[in-house]
């Protein structure tokens, strides 16, 4: 499924206090799946992986843990459902993720 997930410039906005916000820029839809424990070296475990959605175990040592889920809606549109620790604190958080386009040079 995460290589539905088209390149280009994405705003996560969490449902909720606390969750993740921010712009990336994809090249791929695998950095979706560690959005509270990015650029680390994880090792990863998918759980499930259907057509429209994914769910992936990782663990990062002493950086912690989480499970991502992330639903497919379409080209623009995705769910991200993730728990876990990072930092020895506890997260859970649901989130939107919209595609705005193309990145752009900083």
């Amino acid at each position: 499924m995460l290589d539905r997930i088209a390149p280009g410039q994405w705003q996560v906005h969490a449902r909720e206090a606390g969750g993740f916000e921010g712009r990336l820029c994809l090249a791929e839809g695998r950095p979706l799946i560690q959005l509270r424990h990015p650029g680390q070296a994880c090792r990863q475990f998918v759980v499930q992986d259907e057509a429209n959605a994914i769910s992936v175990s990782y663990v990062c040592g002493q950086a912690g843990s989480g499970l991502t889920r992330i639903r497919y809606e379409n080209d623009q549109l995705l769910q991200i459902e993730a728990q876990g620790i990072a930092k020895g604190l506890p997260f859970s958080f649901n989130a939107e993720a919209r595609r705005l386009g193309d990145c752009t040079a900083r």
